[in-house]
């Protein structure tokens, strides 16, 4: 800012001068009391210059609705949307989010800087507010390959951008507990910036926390239980509670929040696919279910907007109160959080639901990023298992709706010396093919849960290395969904006797598809109805639950291009059991 902008901001908070927009007759949502107070607000070069009695030179009839801040998202993968940042921020703006914290670590572990370079490049100059933490861990354990290894060194140019914050969430907790020299130094490099650093703390017992907070690392968004919660608020972290596709903590978390400690929690969604985010919302869902399960609405609001500003060090954002960005929602209720009008600096950008701007899609990704699905031709040898019928086999076991798995062991299903998936037991082969580099690592295991029963899917959505990952009931189906995937260069495929039953195509890193989200949606959408023709019928997302089975550093037991992960041991184990 410079001395005039300050003296006009100034001459219109004492009524000198008339502001450029004023929103009258409005019921507003003081987020530092948590009550509701009138008055109008007045709201010059976007940012808000008083509360009170004001005139202007544009009038905004509130119309009796409540004026709340925008929400803000803190901690988020743009990739995990299937869409361009651009397309992205179309969808969030419609639900009331302005802000978003977010981590390219997906991109990253695909495509490594040129992809951080990617995000930050498609989200320059978009009405969502796009924040960018730095990757971490890519990979995110040295027990995988992905498609790129950041150093400390790679990441140093990226922290004077001025959108970027600080480090993201630092997964790899044996590295920081070891105290690994470049681990440290990415640390050191982010608090030097005067940087967040993120954490991921799943699994981790008070004293792993104490390592952390130790280390300077000052979030969390993998809480899962009350226990985890208060233990990381009382060494002086943030609880993020997340509620995305698959991660659904929300429920469990908000049992956590007191008023003694309330200041210390925020919303997030990490990884939410395109549908569930145009159907049910971003944050604004976390808001609505938080007061579906008793949270005062105004507490829910708080969380959404002024814990997640000031976690994040975002001084102008998360109140409508002097001195803030004009970052505001018009909502007909507090208990259902219906937005009718969602505004960026004084400017209406969505309205009822529907995005009113006019930013259009990203130029061309660079080629590096449209051919990434890079291995060689697989064949069902490449495939096969060997196992002993009836011996004891290391299965994963899928809990519904949750990242986390269970380690199972159970009789093989096998015949001439190698396994045979059974859909009666629900025993599927499972593999994790490396996309990158042509290394022709492929690891094997078997899956109990994802309730398949007649064909196969694929994607090059595994977290976090991205590979390609594919579970089925037959070697065949299994090979058509692989070489789909590769002419396809990324995305998701279902196939069924040999055919191709239905596609999304995501050309940007395996990750992101270039078409605008209303397309993408209705992709997706179809995708999903085809999930009947090969026999599931659960209640949770195969494909997205797929794509976290290669997690190493999420419980129990996973799936790498080097095979079977035990997270306990963190150390990879045969699938034959002793």
């Amino acid at each position: 800012m410079n001395i005039d902008a300050l003296k006009k901001r100034i001459d219109v908070s004492t009524k000198r001068l008339p502001a450029d927009v004023v929103v009258k007759n409005g019921k507003i949502i003081d987020v530092f009391n948590l009550e509701v107070i009138e008055g109008d607000v007045a709201i010059v070069d976007g940012y808000i210059a008083g509360i009170g009695e004001y005139e202007g030179h544009e009038i905004i009839d509130a119309a009796g609705k409540f004026i709340s801040p925008a929400f803000i998202d803190g901690h988020v993968h743009i990739e995990s949307s299937m869409v361009t940042p651009g397309e992205f921020s179309k969808v969030l703006l419609a639900h009331g989010v302005t802000t978003v914290i977010t981590d390219p670590h997906e991109i990253g572990n695909v495509s490594g800087t040129e992809g951080i370079s990617f995000m930050l490049n498609e989200s320059e100059g978009l009405s969502l507010d796009v924040r960018v933490m730095l990757p971490s861990s890519v990979p995110a354990t040295p027990f995988e390959n992905a498609g790129a290894v950041l150093k400390a060194s790679d990441l140093e140019s990226f922290l004077a951008h001025p959108r970027v914050l600080g480090l993201a969430e630092v997964m790899d907790f044996p590295a920081v507990f070891r105290g690994d020299g470049d681990m440290l130094q990415k640390i050191i490099a982010a608090a030097d910036q005067n940087g967040m650093i993120d954490g991921h703390a799943a699994g981790l017992d008070a004293n792993g926390i104490n390592v952390y907070r130790s280390s300077m690392i000052t979030t969390d968004h993998e809480c899962t239980t009350v226990e985890e919660a208060r233990d990381r608020i009382s060494r002086g972290m943030y609880v993020l509670i997340r509620e995305g596709s698959v991660a659904k903590n929300l429920r469990a978390l908000t049992k956590a929040v007191t008023p003694n400690n309330a200041r210390r929690f925020l919303f997030c969604t990490d990884d939410k696919h395109l549908d569930d985010l145009v159907a049910e919302g971003s944050v604004d869902h976390n808001v609505r279910l938080a007061i579906q399960e008793g949270m005062d609405p105004l507490q829910a609001i708080q969380l959404a907007t002024l814990n997640a500003a000031e976690c994040y060090g975002l001084k102008e954002k998360g109140a409508v109160a002097p001195g803030y960005k004009a970052d505001f929602l018009l909502l007909d209720d507090l208990n259902s959080i219906a937005i009718s009008d969602v505004f960026v600096g004084g400017k209406l950008v969505a309205q009822n639901g529907k995005y009113k701007g006019s930013e259009t899609s990203s130029s061309q990704p660079p080629v590096a990023l449209t051919q990434s699905v890079n291995m060689t031709k697989i064949d069902s040898e490449k495939l096969s298992i060997p196992l002993s019928d009836g011996k004891p086999m290391h299965v994963i076991e899928i809990i519904p709706n949750q990242i986390v798995t269970k380690k199972k062991i159970v009789a093989a299903t096998a015949e001439n010396g190698k396994f045979t998936p059974s859909t009666t037991n629900d025993l599927l082969k499972m593999a994790v093919i490396e996309r990158h580099n042509k290394t022709e690592n492929i690891g094997l295991g078997v899956v109990n849960g994802l309730l398949i029963q007649n064909g196969a899917i694929a994607s090059t959505v595994a977290h976090d290395s991205h590979n390609l990952v594919v579970a089925g009931t037959n070697d065949e189906d299994i090979l058509v969904a692989i070489e789909a995937i590769r002419e396809m260069q990324g995305g998701y495929v279902i196939v069924k006797n040999g055919a191709v039953l239905a596609s999304v195509p995501l050309s940007i890193s395996g990750l992101m598809s270039d078409r605008p989200f209303t397309e993408v949606n209705q992709q997706i959408i179809h995708l999903k109805k085809k999930l009947k023709e090969i026999g599931f019928n659960g209640d949770f997302d195969p494909f997205l639950t797929l794509s976290f089975l290669t997690l190493p550093v999420i419980p129990e037991i996973k799936l790498t291009d080097l095979g079977l992960f035990d997270f306990k041991i963190f150390q990879h184990i045969p699938v034959q059991a002793e």
